[in-house]
């Protein structure tokens, strides 16, 4: 297989792994808040404020990790289109 024709095959694979990516800075850190806010409710007798503390933070941690993973994207996009530029050259 030539190298053309595996990068063909391969076009949908960076657009996985950035949603994989993405739905794991959304999905991890609620879902862990949730269980974690529940169990420290349920130990310390304080219904809903440790679980709206760990869904605070989850959310801040949710939010920092997306800007930084939208930075890193498009700095290593802006590194392959210069690249493509400078073959074509």
């Amino acid at each position: 297989m030539k190298l053309d024709e595996k990068k063909k095959e391969l076009w949908y694979k960076p657009a996985l792994e950035m949603f994989a990516r993405v739905i794991g800075w959304i999905a991890v850190p609620i879902i862990s808040a949730l269980f974690l806010g529940n169990w420290l409710d349920e130990r310390y007798d304080s219904e809903p404020k440790y679980l709206l503390i760990c869904v605070g933070v989850a959310f801040i941690l949710t939010n920092v990790g997306l800007v930084l993973n939208v930075v890193k994207t498009s700095r290593k996009m802006e590194s392959e289109i210069n690249k493509e530029t400078k073959d074509t050259k």
